[in-house]
């Protein structure tokens, strides 16, 4: 008899206010393995829900948050809207996805529901990553998404150094 592996069924949907819980679990998950976010917030609930955030997005896997996106208006530095020229943008924030699904295109279908988010919206969907994102640096560039800006960061990393952010724009 030849065995199979069941693949569970991943659904993006909109966050709700009862999915909170279950995204405060998955990201607590994220920063055991990869220290992100680089300081565990006082109130991850809130941090999951920063100022100007206007929709976010779950992925689901057996009735479990696995990961999450969030889209708000844009804070960027004068120079990354130099580099994108006159384009309306909106930013990708607190997009992650658990250890234990990643490499499955969970988080390429999230930063897809953002970027279908942004065009929704009449905008360019924009981001910025740390340079010592490096698996998420190539999800971004795999995706289409490209550099458009490098700079220092206004935080300082859990290992003390000056945060270096590289500016994404999307496809």
């Amino acid at each position: 008899m030849i065995g199979f592996v069941r693949v569970p069924v991943i659904t993006i949907r909109p966050r709700t206010v009862e999915d909170l819980p279950s995204c405060v679990a998955a990201l607590h998950e994220v920063y055991e393995a990869d220290a992100y976010p680089a300081v565990w917030p006082e109130d991850p609930a809130r941090w999951l829900t920063p100022a100007k955030l206007v929709d976010a997005r779950i992925a689901e896997a057996d009735r479990a948050v696995v990961g999450q996106v969030g889209i708000r208006e844009s804070t960027l530095p004068e120079p990354v809207y130099a580099a994108i020229g006159n384009i309306a943008s909106i930013s990708v924030t607190r997009l992650f996805v658990v250890p234990s699904r990643r490499r499955h295109g969970v988080g390429r279908r999230l930063l897809d529901a953002a970027v279908e988010i942004a065009e929704q919206r009449g905008r360019r969907a924009v981001l910025d990553v740390e340079d010592g994102g490096v698996a998420a640096i190539s999800l971004y560039e795999r995706a289409g998404w490209r550099r458009v800006h490098s700079g220092p960061g206004d935080w300082t990393t859990p290992d003390g150094r000056k945060a270096f952010l590289h500016y994404y724009l999307g496809p």
